[in-house]
């Protein structure tokens, strides 16, 4: 069976604040709050995939200490501007 949009959606956001560093909860909600139901189908599938991503990786290509894969490009991209300020100072 096939999970409805919105129980994916509440699903992910609730994904994306139950993370194992603290840093990664305040990112990955703020992005989840701001921005999921906007995302076209494929993109939450691809967000669903990146939350499966160790915490310390997932911080590490936010705040560019590291490249994320190619795969993520864009949607680490989207992360990342609304991290700014909690992954460096503003």
């Amino acid at each position: 069976m096939m999970e409805p949009r919105e129980v994916k959606i509440k699903r992910l956001a609730m994904r994306s604040m139950r993370r194992g560093i603290k840093e990664m909860d305040l990112i990955l909600s703020a992005f989840a709050e701001k921005n999921l139901s906007a995302l076209a189908d494929e993109d939450l599938s691809l967000y669903d995939q990146l939350l499966s991503e160790n915490d310390h990786d997932l911080y590490n290509w936010v705040s560019g200490q590291s490249s994320a894969p190619e795969a993520y490009g864009n949607l680490m991209a989207e992360i990342t501007k609304g991290a700014h300020g909690l992954t460096r100072p503003n």
